[in-house]
């Protein structure tokens, strides 16, 4: 019987190791990312007071295109950052949340990036 690796375990274990370097103040809050099959969320988090101050996903209401691709991911991004710019955050420190820095989660990063976020 051949048996397969779970990659989702893999990815939480990542996470976890990740999490306990990085956290988020309210000066420069955490960027965090998650990504399922068909969509891409992305919320901004002060972990000092354990609040969301600001999110955004492919899942939202007045979305129009497919939320599993990279043109998705980017307009995710730079949805997050006019949101933050609201509320004025500029910095961010960046959550991969496990993930590989590549693909959808690389076209967040960027387009949060386009849209005035520094991190």
């Amino acid at each position: 019987m051949v048996t397969r690796p779970d990659t989702n375990k893999a990815r939480l274990k990542r996470h976890k190791r990740v999490r306990g370097k990085i956290s988020g103040t309210p000066e420069c809050p955490r960027l965090s990312v998650y990504r399922s099959l068909d969509n891409i969320y992305a919320q901004i988090i002060d972990d000092t007071t354990g609040t969301t101050l600001c999110a955004a996903s492919s899942n939202e209401k007045g979305f129009k295109n497919y939320g599993g691709n990279k043109d998705a991911a980017r307009a995710v991004g730079k949805t997050l950052a006019e949101r933050a710019a609201k509320k004025k955050i500029k910095e961010v420190v960046f959550d991969r949340g496990g993930y590989v820095y590549q693909g959808r989660v690389q076209e967040l990063a960027e387009g949060a990036r386009e849209g005035g976020l520094d991190f």
